[in-house]
């Protein structure tokens, strides 16, 4: 499986972003699908999941600003990041796990950086 990620930027504090990650290969083959994050000094911290059922899982510093999606005709999921704040600066990295191994997938990063 291979993981391309899409969509950061800089943005004002309030403003919007979504991120978008692209799976090829093996996709019939992914289960969960979401999106980490890491901040220079600070350890990769989980922002959203989505299960292959459409179940979804926030880090509480998100929860009711940013919405995970999935679209499995396109093999992609999406990260909305609304009222962005400063503090989400980071960069932004999708990662899919595998139903029948459990191994884990990574995209490469995409730095999202929030100005105040």
């Amino acid at each position: 499986v291979q993981l391309q990620a899409c969509g950061g930027g800089l943005v004002q504090a309030g403003g919007s972003l979504r991120l978008s990650c692209a799976a090829s290969g093996s996709t019939f083959s992914i289960n969960a699908i979401g999106w980490y994050r890491q901040a220079p000094g600070k350890q990769r911290e989980l922002v959203a999941d989505i299960s292959s059922g459409g179940s979804t899982n926030y880090a509480d510093s998100v929860k009711g600003r940013f919405t995970i999606s999935r679209d499995n005709s396109k093999n992609t999921v999406y990260l909305q990041m609304n009222s962005l704040k400063p503090e989400d600066t980071a960069v932004y990295y999708c990662y899919a796990d595998i139903f029948s191994t459990g191994d884990r997938y990574w995209g490469q990063g995409t730095q999202v950086t929030v100005s105040s």
